[in-house]
């Protein structure tokens, strides 16, 4: 029994010894003390409330953590690893300026308004309200400064839309999940449009259901996160729920009765053994084509593919009065995807924590190439297509025409195994991240027309062409190596310091021999053995961060950052930001100066290929990208590519006059230094080619501006508002162009494609069981000034001053798209939840605009503007949107509806 007393006794003072008391305070946005508030030691039964003064004390094991809840307020978890601990809450809805956020420092995290930079925080909540089906688009509708739209007929970019924040393109603004570098993708965009020559991470493949929330912060962070980081940074958070599991299923059509869209996703969570949690998400989708095509105009055809006379517009005609569109699809590819992700974590040890995340999503996408008419693709110059695409009978040929398919398949993958410490204040994290993307392509219903013979005198292709290709694809995949340490060494000074390796590869996959010899597959040729291998490069960074709370009030931040790069050198960059609040926190002044880098891509280093484009009055042509490490580009004299270098400057100031009123306006000014483009196509000796090159410095400058007004007692409900914009000061060229040609419709693609302002006013309403939205979004103009309008001298060279000075413009007219969207809780498991996107069927209208008064006087003469707008349209096959891109989509309404199942 003395043993057993001895045991006992000894057992319980090890236990008391481990375990330790944590005292604080609790308080809302304004800094008013919450009593009632529920503190409980995570995974355990032992729990307190917050007094009257807000005030708590509580005794929990060491290394344990705190879950601090409260009706109206989001919940929020804290290690308790110092005694005291003293907490801000955040009201459930929207954004607040008081949410604690972990992106854009290295040392300890901290609020909205003690943080010296412009961060967005979106809910779960905000994304799924916007009804929009994939993650990308939900963003559109919900960030000012964050713009991407559906390409019209582009090739690979079906599979992935091009997106970007501060119409800075989108390979400047660095993804982040749960605060690791996702991997690119493979995808470079080399068509006519928005985000031409970049390349960027695929956001779409990311779940919707799986995302906590987002944080965006808007302001060049390379010092802190490396190179792409020169516009802001998107940090996903993923779900680490462990209960309120939900089975969402979705459906949704068009007015027009296309683009149907049928969905189920599962988020679900669990415990694992006694301190660990895994959350995972599946999610099915699929969304048929929806399809705008225009009226196709008899006398543009005929200019374009026969000789305009009377006799061939008639040939046109007779084709149109039966197909008035040719046949041709416009609009959103068919595309079924699945996704699957995992987030977890479990407590190894009082001060030690495994954390880990993975992700595979495989898309599949249905689309096609322009329409081949039989004016375009006549039987007299290839006899042989009345017996791919007709009934074979040469004497009463049903030939019509074709259109070849493209179709995509995409694979997108990444995951994250680290660990986290805390060891006498010094937290440590090491991690390991691997990420990729891989797209591979087939073409359809299309024809290899080469002229080619073999030793015998017989056609290798043209009636001997196989109608089905395999042009190969791309992938991208890299492996990230970091570790990183911070500590708060006094009240006053936090440092953090950390090292990143990256090892990236880049593959191009060599198409089979009919989809590239010769002329290649029509529509998409392959990419050639010369063109095909596999490259890779690695960096090494390092980092310093220190910040100084001067006073409670007055921050400083300091940040160096050093990159060495195998293939270009060495880069090294800084940040210096404060922040300033008074007036009892109600008021926050904030700035900061920074420099950044971006690397070129694997991508724009080593890509070379043939591709169709469409030329305005010249139809679809053929010409080539060549590399900067190409044999050719070093008879052109075309240099190596350096990075881009950048300054950032931002100044702000938050406001939270009262409880549920805050806003915050912040002015950014972004130069980028040797900005690195795809040029003009040129005659060169090598044939019609592009090529990459830091052509020139450019200014982005503007203003961002968030506001929210919630909590207003109506009635027996509830109502808020939110008023958010992006105005753009300054968004231009600031240098002369060198080692390229820069032409009008690529200064536009740059500069002006996207909305110059763009405002979100939304009203939410909750009420019983009912919750309400108005989503009301302002697409300010966009313009173009594309090349082969008309011109002073319309037979000047593509370089020369007359015809760069072109007559006319188009502009895209300002338009409000109104989203509305109702909640239904049947249940306190059951919602039912319907959106109406784009109510009004609001459409992208554009307008010419006269440059002077020769373009006035060609306005004012109904047929030649007609010629001018079938220049920029296709004759008309892209009149909602020209051939270059719109500022919205086209689709109009759409109705969908969403039945969620909580477990």
């Amino acid at each position: 029994m003395k043993k057993i007393a001895v045991l006992l006794f000894l057992f319980s003072t090890v236990a008391i010894f481990a375990q330790q008391q944590v005292s604080g305070v609790v308080k809302d946005n304004s800094g008013n003390p919450l009593p009632g508030v529920n503190i409980v030691e995570k995974g355990t039964n032992n729990g307190v409330s917050t007094d009257i003064d807000g005030s708590y004390k509580i005794t929990v094991k060491e290394g344990a953590s705190l879950v601090f809840t409260y009706m109206g307020f989001n919940s929020v978890t804290r290690l308790a690893n110092a005694s005291q601990i003293d907490v801000s809450l955040a009201e459930e809805s929207g954004q607040n300026l008081d949410e604690v956020v972990v992106t854009g420092s290295r040392t300890a995290a901290r609020s909205n308004t003690t943080s010296a930079l412009p961060i967005d925080v979106l809910s779960a909540k905000d994304l799924t309200s916007t009804g929009q089906a994939t993650f990308d688009k939900a963003l559109q509708y919900k960030i000012p400064s964050f713009n991407t739209v559906q390409t019209p007929v582009n090739d690979a970019t079906s599979l992935l839309d091009p997106y970007e924040i501060r119409n800075m393109g989108p390979s400047r603004t660095l993804i982040l999940i749960n605060g690791k570098r996702k991997n690119l993708s493979s995808l470079l965009y080399v068509q006519t449009s928005p985000g031409r020559g970049e390349t960027g991470a695929d956001i779409s493949a990311i779940p919707t259901d799986a995302i906590e929330r987002v944080e965006i912060l808007r302001d060049g962070a390379s010092a802190q996160y490396g190179s792409d980081a020169i516009a802001g940074v998107m940090n996903i958070i993923l779900k680490k729920n462990t209960t309120d599991g939900s089975l969402t299923i979705r459906s949704g059509i068009t007015s027009e009765g296309d683009g149907e869209m049928l969905g189920v996703s599962l988020n679900n969570g669990t415990t694992v053994g006694e301190k660990g949690f895994l959350n995972y998400t599946i999610d099915f989708s699929k969304v048929n084509l929806a399809n705008r095509p225009g009226k196709v105009d008899a006398q543009g055809e005929a200019n374009d593919f026969l000789s305009g006379t009377p006799a061939d517009v008639a040939t046109v005609q007779s084709y149109l009065d039966r197909h008035p569109d040719a046949q041709n699809v416009n609009g959103s590819p068919e595309t079924a995807a699945a996704k699957f992700l995992i987030n977890g974590g479990n407590d190894i040890s009082d001060n030690t924590k495994l954390y880990y995340n993975a992700a595979y999503v495989y898309k599949k996408v249905n689309s096609f190439a322009n329409f081949r008419t039989p004016y375009w693709r006549p039987l007299s110059g290839d006899p042989y297509l009345n017996d791919f695409f007709g009934n074979g009978d040469d004497a009463n040929p049903s030939y019509d025409g074709y259109g070849p398919t493209f179709e995509g398949d995409l694979t997108d993958y990444n995951g994250t195994l680290g660990f986290k410490t805390v060891k006498n204040g010094w937290n440590t994290d090491a991690s390991l991240t691997v990420g990729g993307n891989k797209q591979v392509y087939s073409v359809n219903n299309s024809v290899n027309r080469s002229d080619i013979v073999d030793a015998d005198g017989n056609n290798v292709y043209r009636e001997n062409s196989p109608i089905s290709f395999k042009p190969g694809g791309t992938s991208f995949n890299h492996v990230v190596g970091n570790i990183d340490v911070s500590k708060i060494v006094s009240e006053k000074i936090s440092i953090g310091f950390g090292t990143e390796f990256r090892s990236e590869y880049f593959t191009v996959m060599e198409g089979d021999k009919a989809s590239w010899d010769g002329t290649g597959a029509d529509s998409f040729a392959g990419n050639r053995p010369e063109n095909s291998g596999k490259w890779n490069r690695y960096n090494v960074g390092v980092y310093l961060d220190v910040a100084f709370d001067i006073t409670k009030d007055f921050l400083v931040n300091g940040t160096v950052r050093h990159e060495e790069y195998s293939d270009f050198g060495g880069a090294t960059v800084w940040k210096a930001s404060t922040r300033y609040k008074f007036l009892d926190d109600k008021i926050t002044i904030r700035g900061s100066v920074s420099t950044g880098f971006r690397a070129p891509t694997l991508h724009q280093i080593y890509t070379q290929k043939s591709q169709y484009s469409f030329v305005a009055g010249q139809g679809i042509q053929i010409s080539g990208i060549i590399n900067n490490v190409s044999p050719q580009a070093r008879q052109l004299g075309i240099p190596s590519l350096d990075p881009e270098k950048s300054t950032n400057v931002t100044v702000g100031i938050g406001a939270k006059p009262f409880r549920n009123f805050n806003f915050t306006v912040d002015y950014y000014n972004i130069k980028v230094e040797d900005r690195i483009v795809l040029g003009d196509r040129q005659d060169t000796a090598f044939g019609n080619v592009a090529w990459f090159s830091n052509s020139f410095d450019s200014r982005t400058s503007g203003l961002d501006v968030v506001a929210n007004y919630n909590n207003i007692g109506i009635g027996e409900g509830k109502l808020g508002f939110n008023v958010s914009g992006n105005i753009t000061l300054e968004n231009k060229r600031i240098s002369p162009v060198t080692n390229n040609s820069f032409g009008d419709i690529l200064n536009s693609l740059t500069f002006t494609s996207r909305p110059d302002t763009k405002w979100i006013l939304g009203i939410n309403y909750e009420i019983g069981k009912f919750g309400f939205s108005l989503n009301n979004t302002y697409f300010g103009k966009t313009t173009f000034n594309q090349d082969g309008l008309a011109t002073n001298d319309p037979d000047a060279p593509v370089t020369s001053p007359e015809y760069l000075a072109a007559n006319l413009k188009t502009e895209f007219i300002p338009k409000i798209v109104t989203d509305l969207g109702v909640n239904f809780s049947a249940t306190e498991k059951l919602t039912i939840a319907l959106n109406v996107n784009n109510l009004f069927n609001i459409l992208p209208e554009w307008k010419f605009v006269a440059e002077n008064d020769a373009g006035a006087a060609l306005l004012a003469d109904p047929a030649q503007t007609k010629q001018q707008s079938n220049l920029l349209t296709f004759n008309q096959r892209y009149s909602r949107m020209t051939y270059d891109g719109f500022h919205f989509s086209q689709l109009g309404t759409m109705f969908n509806l969403s039945v969620n199942y909580k477990f």
